[in-house]
């Protein structure tokens, strides 16, 4: 059927509301609409929010399909609500020409489970001495914005002011992953009492602040956009902090686990808490909260970071850095911030829909839930409580942090211009 009405739904937390989709497009939103020739999906109270977008995801291919695939991922995507991914460019071969990028584009048109556009490197190779083929991959079918090294720094100061100049041209913005690299030879957890307990090498938060503080002082000098991923410190907080208050132009975004987790989990050995930036301390995940809610950082990001069995089922040392977080973003954000009363579900509809298409360029996505917008949509079960079960995960990989632990709500259906992906927690 091309009409679909959701008869009951929360739009935005509010009050229930009938929502009428009709092919690719909202047509009517409202009390006791008609269904006459529609789908009736009974929404009973659950939470109607435009489809999520992910500014930070890691597809793996090509190159590393043990881990993810396009189709493996987009279907996770799907799954945990989300309409639009985008997907990193430490690939093999690196997103770092037009050729790569738009090969990832043209599989995820294929697969359609969720939209992905594709992030390019800024240098080539990931190694941080030449710009990538920055023009070429915005002029591509692909139609690249976002630029990043992510998993590397770019450490050289010049490199990132040329990269600044060149994305400005064309309206693009480079993210950085803050990480200086000679502050963080041999880390591996966050630097501080644990880790000293542990013996463990330590990642301190310095290492983060002072790229952050260099990059938002060239971010001013050179008048463009600068995107900050995976913010993990509290001093981090305050640094953008200050830099928003100049008028400088800087986005940051914090992942799910640095909202949740802290540096303690270190204490059980296990690898599938380590991850790139790592768990830090109690002080700094209250910070990262607060700083999503006043919206000092921007929007969460997922950094879903899929790696096969056998590189996390092993010592701390050799364990490969990421988790996957897809399928349980929400889940965890609900808990973090809605529940904490911190955010209501319109101000998670902004930090996890509206807010990350914009910085991304997303057309189409991250728009209100009102008549003649595409009809992008995930409805959630906010009532639900379960146990996380890896085992019933879309993603091709395991690592999750939150294996056995109770996350509140669920989603349950989502849609991608009109067309379900997702139903009754089913993938179509």
């Amino acid at each position: 059927m091309s009409k679909i009405l959701i008869r009951g739904a929360k739009v935005l937390g509010g009050e229930p509301q009938d929502v009428l989709i009709d092919g690719e497009t909202i047509a009517a939103v409202g009390t006791d609409l008609d269904a006459q020739g529609a789908e009736v999906v009974e929404a009973d109270g659950k939470v109607l929010l435009p489809g999520l977008v992910d500014l930070h995801t890691h597809l793996r291919e090509p190159g590393r399909e043990d881990s993810e695939t396009v189709l493996t991922g987009t279907r996770a995507a799907a799954s945990g609500g989300y309409t639009a991914v985008f997907a990193m460019a430490n690939t093999f071969p690196v997103a770092d020409t037009a050729g790569v990028v738009e090969q990832v584009w043209r599989l995820g048109r294929e697969h359609g489970y969720c939209d992905v556009q594709p992030i390019g490197a800024v240098t080539v190779g990931l190694e941080g001495r030449k710009l990538a083929e920055l023009g070429a991959m915005h002029e591509s079918a692909a139609g690249v914005t976002v630029f990043s090294d992510d998993g590397k720094c770019v450490d050289d100061a010049v490199i990132m002011r040329r990269a600044l100049e060149y994305v400005k041209a064309f309206g693009g913005v480079v993210a950085q992953h803050a990480q200086e690299p000679r502050l963080t030879e041999g880390a591996q957890m966050n630097e501080g009492v644990v880790s000293a307990e542990l013996g463990l090498g330590g990642w301190p938060a310095v290492a983060e602040e002072s790229v952050i503080a260099r990059d938002v002082l060239l971010a001013e000098h050179v008048g463009s956009r600068v995107h900050i991923c995976h913010l993990s410190t509290a001093g981090s907080v305050e640094i953008v902090r200050w830099a928003k208050s100049r008028g400088i132009d800087v986005t940051a975004e914090v992942t799910p686990h640095h909202l949740l987790l802290t540096d303690e989990m270190v204490r059980t050995y296990n690898p599938v808490y380590k991850v790139n930036p790592p768990l830090r301390t109690e002080r700094d995940v209250h910070a990262l909260r607060e700083a999503l809610a006043d919206g000092t950082i921007d929007i969460v990001a997922t950094d879903h970071a899929p790696h096969p069995h056998e590189d996390k089922d092993c010592e701390w040392a050799a364990a490969a850095m990421g988790m996957v977080g897809l399928e349980t973003a929400l889940s965890v954000v609900q808990a973090t911030m809605v529940e904490t009363g911190l955010l209501d579900w319109a101000g998670v509809a902004d930090r996890m829909s509206a807010k990350p298409a914009r910085i991304g360029g997303a057309q189409g996505h991250g728009r209100p839930v009102s008549v003649g917008e595409p009809a992008n949509l995930t409805l959630v079960d906010t009532a639900y409580r379960g146990q996380v079960d890896p085992a019933g995960f879309a993603s091709r990989s395991r690592n999750t942090p939150y294996e056995g632990r109770e996350l509140p709500g669920r989603v349950t259906h989502t849609w991608l211009r009109g067309k379900a992906t997702l139903v009754d927690g089913k993938l179509t």
